[in-house]
């Protein structure tokens, strides 16, 4: 009677649409679990030991303040600069055939295959008061190297191909009778890509945003060549880190990093919460 009922039970139980769920979950927890969570976890554990007043102390020295807000806010510039760029980038890719286009659909790849000191080190040729670009600014009282702009110009670098690469295959989605469509019933130029392919393009483009602004806030090869690395000044967080631990500080530098950690959270959470709003909201990627 009972090997009667289990059959009937597994001839009614729906099948599963991916087989192996179990252990492919347990494989994914375990591995990210000894990838990302649990190195994680010990950055908290480390610096919980110092105690809230220690902890405060060092969260709020001025040096690390505007570390913070050097990788911070110079990620946030930079990651928005993408957006509206790299979105044009991946228009003109998608929407457009001219010779080369090949060379320059492989140039926006061209931040993820070099090493970060190198591309570090050719911002800086290049940007330098007596490089190529820098000389010709020079004259006019403006310098990027070894300034906050410097640090901004690396992070536009690195971040420029997550934004387009991420917004190009869903830009090829879009059919082009929407655009003519729209054309025909009187919308303008402009009035076509705000109500017609921004919404659609939204939530890739709120991922290519979130994306760049967190590989920028973790950049460090290519920054501390160009940014000069002036405290109180050009001075990055993840430098601050290194300088802590070279100190043998490593209580300081544990606490950097949790604070680092701490941000970069609730920015992404945020991020994901407006790209799932947008999803719902204009019915994409549901």
């Amino acid at each position: 009677m009972t090997t009667a009922i289990a059959t009937a039970g597994w001839r009614f139980r729906k099948p599963s649409v991916l087989p192996g769920f179990g252990l492919t979950l347990g494989f994914s927890i375990a591995y990210l679990s000894l990838i990302v969570l649990i190195p994680l976890a010990g950055v908290v554990w480390r610096s919980a030991e110092l105690g809230w007043a220690q902890f405060w102390s060092i969260a709020t020295d001025q040096r690390t303040l505007n570390a913070l807000r050097m990788s911070f806010g110079g990620a946030l510039v930079a990651a928005m600069v993408n957006v509206v760029f790299g979105t044009l980038v991946a228009w003109v890719l998608v929407r457009y055939r001219f010779p080369g286009k090949r060379i320059f659909d492989a140039m926006v790849d061209l931040p993820f295959a070099l090493p970060t000191a190198v591309a570090g080190i050719a911002l800086t040729s290049l940007y330098a008061p007596n490089g190529w670009i820098g000389s010709l600014l020079a004259p006019l009282g403006i310098k990027i190297a070894y300034t906050p702009l410097g640090v901004v110009m690396a992070m536009i670098f690195i971040g420029l191909p997550f934004v387009v690469r991420t917004v190009q295959p869903v830009m090829e989605e879009i059919d082009r009778e929407v655009e003519e469509a729209a054309a025909t019933l009187g919308a303008r130029r402009l009035q076509t890509v705000r109500r017609v392919l921004l919404p659609g393009l939204a939530p890739a483009i709120l991922t290519g945003f979130a994306l760049a602004f967190a590989r920028a806030v973790g950049e460090y090869g290519s920054v501390i060549f160009i940014a000069g690395n002036i405290p109180y000044v050009s001075e990055i967080a993840p430098l601050l880190i290194v300088i802590r631990l070279e100190e043998y500080n490593y209580a300081a530098a544990t606490a950097v990093a949790t604070v680092m950690l701490a941000i970069s959270f609730l920015m992404l959470l945020v991020i994901n919460l407006i790209q799932a709003w947008s999803r719902r909201r204009f019915g994409y990627g549901a």
